[in-house]
């Protein structure tokens, strides 16, 4: 009789932890909801983790040329995947590959890119889908004087920017003065 119960215990046991680890993982955040997707060790995101919404509070600039000035942008992470700050709960390496950042490019009055400076920063925490921070960023004006566009976009460094996957960019007007 004892050798049935100790079976039947096991067996019972058993099915419990087997219906746990079928059940489907939640969003904490959202009761109900699929929990995020998103790896925990350093490495690309997932395609659809490349959704950002990006808001310059100023919507035109002026600078000198060559100027240094830091703007603060707010950037929501519009995809329903963890952005890890370092692209994965932990990250050693040196070369900041995969860390997730705001970056900008400068675009000439043809809307073609220039080799100008880009900034980049990265983001001040990981990163839940719909949470949105500030995030100031060093840019630096054209050398050259003349009306230029400066694009914001998110990328994660040594693999893609966002806008290549698909997410919006955010562009605005800066008059660039001797």
């Amino acid at each position: 009789m004892t050798k049935l119960r100790i079976g039947l215990l096991a067996l019972a046991c058993t099915a419990t932890i087997v219906a746990a680890g079928c059940r489907k993982a939640t969003n904490p955040t959202a009761p109900g909801q699929p929990a995020a997707v998103g790896s925990k060790t350093p490495g690309p995101l997932p395609d659809k983790g490349y959704k950002a919404q990006i808001t310059m509070p100023d919507a035109s600039l002026k600078l000198r040329a060559g100027q240094k000035e830091t703007i603060t942008v707010k950037v929501k992470n519009a995809s329903d995947v963890i952005w890890w700050q370092r692209g994965g709960e932990t990250n050693d390496r040196a070369d900041n590959k995969f860390y997730i950042a705001l970056g900008n490019r400068w675009l000439d009055k043809n809307g073609k890119r220039t080799t100008d400076t880009e900034g980049h920063n990265g983001i001040p925490k990981d990163m839940k889908p719909g949470d949105e921070v500030e995030v100031p960023l060093l840019i630096t004006a054209p050398k050259e004087p003349g009306e230029y566009t400066i694009e914001l976009d998110m990328v994660q460094e040594a693999v893609a920017w966002f806008s290549d996957k698909g997410s919006p960019t955010t562009k605005a007007k800066v008059t660039v003065v001797k």
